[in-house]
């Protein structure tokens, strides 16, 4: 029987990425180029490592960096996603063997500042994290945000 993977093993399995896809005309609207990148895990991991403390990051930020990196117009909103929550879930899985640094998933936030409930831990394990260095959640409805996010953006050239 096949055990599952650890989440740090995800992580590492790079699965042939990344990968630079040219957009068909007709889809150019849709994915904003004619050019898009699916990044690797790791170099989504790589990027949210470089976010300082009392910093924040969006996806579309990363997203934007990834697109720079391999001189594309778009980075794969789906990708980046997916592996920003496997690269937070390593982290937690590092922490809870007993690393201390690891990445710090908590400052990447959804576009619009917002909290992403499924990374580990969910909300009330991001909200004291990020009120640790220094920024304000708020709630609207079922949803949490960082108040003026846009103030602790970290710089593109940071990322890049």
């Amino acid at each position: 029987m096949k055990l599952r993977k650890s989440w740090r093993e995800k992580l590492a399995d790079d699965k042939g990425l990344p990968k630079v896809i040219h957009i068909a005309p007709e889809d150019r609207a849709r994915w904003k180029g004619a050019t898009l990148v699916v990044p690797a895990p790791r170099e989504v991991d790589a990027l949210m490592q470089k976010i300082p403390k009392g910093k924040l990051v969006t996806i579309n930020e990363l997203r934007s960096a990834l697109a720079q990196k391999h001189k594309t117009e778009a980075g794969c909103p789906i990708t980046t996603g997916i592996f920003a929550w496997i690269a937070a879930n390593a982290a937690a899985e590092a922490v809870a063997e007993g690393r201390k640094k690891v990445t710090p998933y908590w400052r990447t936030l959804k576009v619009g500042g917002e909290l992403n409930p499924k990374y580990p831990g969910g909300i009330d394990a991001l909200r004291p994290l990020l009120e640790g260095e220094g920024h304000k959640v708020i709630q609207k409805g079922k949803r949490f945000f960082v108040a003026d996010y846009q103030a602790a953006l970290v710089p593109l050239k940071v990322l890049t």
